[in-house]
C-alpha cells in the first residue's frame, strides 16, 4: 500500500504511540496516509480506537503495522 508519511513508534509504550499520531496527523493534509510501526500490546486496542473517536479511517492493520487515513476537512 502506498502512503504519504511514515511513523516509527516500536519500542513506545502506551500512551506514547497514539500521541504521536495524533501530532503527525496534525501537520498531514485531509485524505492523506500516515503509515504507522508500534509494537506496544495495548496498540491492538488504542489505535482503532483513537481512529474511531477522531474519525480518521483505519484502513489496514497487520502485524505491528497500521495505516490510517486523516479524515476529511
Amino acid at each position: 500500500m502506498t502512503y504519504d508519511d511514515d511513523l516509527d513508534a516500536l519500542g513506545l509504550l502506551c500512551p506514547l504511540p497514539v500521541l504521536k499520531i495524533r501530532k503527525r496527523l496534525q501537520s498531514m493534509a485531509a485524505d492523506a496516509i500516515l503509515r504507522v510501526q508500534a509494537d506496544d500490546p495495548a496498540a491492538l486496542i488504542d489505535i482503532p480506537h483513537f481512529c474511531m473517536e477522531t474519525g480518521h479511517q483505519l484502513i489496514e492493520q497487520t502485524d505491528h503495522i497500521y495505516f490510517i487515513r486523516k479524515k476529511s476537512a
